[in-house]
């Protein structure tokens, strides 16, 4: 198993890097939320994951240990492969992944290209309990305060934001700090708007 790649950034797509090791060029395919992390220098550290397959061998790369142990978990549902695991890795980052799941949040995970709705639960009844004992997280959600959420909500739609806008902006704030005021979010929602 290759669990990481340490070498020369050759080439940067928002779908794959090459990365040269010791004069071998490694494809490798990435996230949105890898391409986002990963900064535009010579060298690189990327960590990955190996998919062995009858007819070929895939590198999966990530920006952190955290992104591969979510990939490694959403792959362990039945009904999810690499490619859609890497879609949501896409569309969410691991914390809003890890934070939709353990608060049973069907509708984000279902809103990821390519989840309806049994395969959403089923991402949820079988990675809930992981999730809360990997991360030592009460069953309690990380956006429990949502009375704040909901008001931050309001009050953008109130100032003529359409609700979608508001929804996406406010969950980008309490992605970075989900212990927010409903007036802190408001404002840092508006700063994504």
């Amino acid at each position: 198993m290759i669990s990481h790649l340490k070498g020369k950034l050759v080439e940067k797509n928002p779908t794959h890097l090459v990365v040269e090791c010791g004069g071998v060029g490694y494809f490798v395919n990435i996230s949105l939320h890898t391409y986002s992390q990963i900064a535009d220098e010579e060298s690189v550290l990327v960590y990955t994951h190996l998919m062995v397959r009858e007819d070929a061998h895939i590198l999966y790369g990530f920006a952190d240990r955290s992104e591969r142990e979510m990939f490694r978990l959403l792959i362990s549902v039945s009904g999810i492969g690499a490619s859609t695991a890497r879609t949501l890795l896409s569309s969410l980052s691991p914390e809003q992944a890890r934070d939709a799941i353990a608060s049973a949040d069907v509708a984000k995970i279902q809103g990821v290209k390519g989840i309806g709705a049994k395969t959403a639960q089923r991402v949820i009844v079988d990675l809930k309990d992981k999730i809360l004992k990997f991360y030592d997280i009460s069953e309690v959600s990380p956006h429990s305060n949502n009375t704040n959420r909901e008001e931050a909500l309001s009050a953008l739609e109130v100032l003529g934001f359409v609700r979608k806008q508001a929804e996406r902006a406010v969950d980008k704030a309490l992605g970075q700090d989900p212990s927010l005021s409903a007036e802190d979010i408001i404002k840092l929602a508006l700063q994504n708007l």
